[in-house]
């Protein structure tokens, strides 16, 4: 039945510092209204997890005066794994040399920067948050949230014997809209695209294209519940046990101790019965070469001028009319940076 969902927050997680075990903790908080840790859980249940305890448990804290001299570090750490070019100074990483500086506007109190980070995703600020943090730390996100998710699932599977799947959630704007929502940056257990292409219709009709997002909507419908300041960053949702699937064999649960990878007979496996196998929520992220808005509109604008001027300059040189009037043609066919 997909008529059905269920959310619902997990109260009782404190304040996590680095080290912390994030399964015990949730654990704790799902039994507080029981006998045992996870009787508030059920077999396909996925739990959304603000990747703010995940970067504090570990230990992704810094220290910083303001969060604009995190990103710059972060941005020159990923310069050492080819993502950006070298840049001029720590203080410019972001604003000049970077492959992956989408766009950057100024506004009365600094500059807002759209960037790829680390990870993978292209967020404002490289996904830096000083906020739910101490006076002077700004949070980092997590290195490999698929990873973290892994883990997180695994242990959580280990201990309650429960089908169970992991999103971990970090808040971003979205293009051609205004205000921000939820997205799931890391993944475990669970199929974050809902691959409906070759199903069909209530009509009859062949889907070709149909893929939700899931994993994002997941994740934008827990933030509803655990909300940005009532101290409740995890969330279960209950009804998406077709979303649920096996965990990757190198971090599956022992079969012996916990039996909970298989689904129940009779589940039903919507996901895995169409082939969808656990790859994390790396899968939601675009290709920077596939991706039509890869730039923001005035930088995209700045770039054609440039290359448009570029390529004026060395046909007019040549003195070849016919390149003159294909200038407009070659700069399109420009690769981008």
């Amino acid at each position: 039945m997909h008529g059905e969902l269920s959310i619902f927050a997990l109260g009782g997680i404190g304040e996590v510092v680095a080290g912390d075990d994030l399964a015990g903790l949730i654990l704790a908080a799902a039994g507080a209204a029981g006998a045992g840790a996870g009787t508030l859980l059920r077999d396909g249940d996925i739990l959304a997890v603000t990747s703010k305890i995940v970067s504090k448990a570990e230990g992704r804290v810094r220290a910083a005066s303001d969060r604009e001299q995190a990103i710059t570090d972060e941005t020159v750490r990923s310069k050492a794994e080819g993502r950006v070019r070298a840049a001029s100074d720590r203080e410019q990483a972001i604003t000049d040399e970077t492959v992956r500086v989408v766009a950057t506007r100024a506004y009365p109190g600094g500059v807002t920067r759209i960037v790829e980070n680390r990870q993978g995703l292209v967020m404002a600020a490289a996904g830096v948050d000083a906020s739910n943090t101490p006076d002077g730390l700004v949070l980092l996100l997590p290195s490999q949230p698929d990873a973290s998710a892994r883990t997180l699932c695994a242990a959580l599977r280990v201990r309650t014997g429960l089908r169970l799947g992991v999103i971990i959630t970090d808040t971003a704007g979205r293009p051609w809209r205004e205000g921000q929502t939820d997205i799931a940056i890391g993944a475990a257990g669970v199929a974050v695209i809902d691959d409906l292409r070759g199903t069909t219709d209530a009509h009859g009709r062949r889907l070709d294209v149909t893929a939700p997002a899931v994993g994002d909507e997941i994740a934008g419908a827990a933030d509803l519940v655990k909300g940005k300041a009532n101290g409740t960053p995890v969330a279960v949702i209950r009804g998406l046990g077709r979303l649920v699937l096996p965990l990757p064999a190198a971090e599956a649960p022992d079969a012996a101790s916990a039996g909970a990878d298989a689904a129940p007979t009779g589940a039903d496996n919507g996901a895995a019965d169409r082939g969808a196998v656990d790859r994390g929520a790396a899968v939601l992220r675009r290709p920077s070469e596939t991706d039509m808005f890869r730039l923001g509109s005035a930088e995209a604008e700045a770039l054609g001028y440039a290359r448009g001027y570029a390529a004026g300059i060395a046909a007019g040189r040549a003195g070849d009319a016919e390149a003159v009037a294909d200038v407009p043609a070659a700069a399109a066919k420009a690769d981008l940076p």
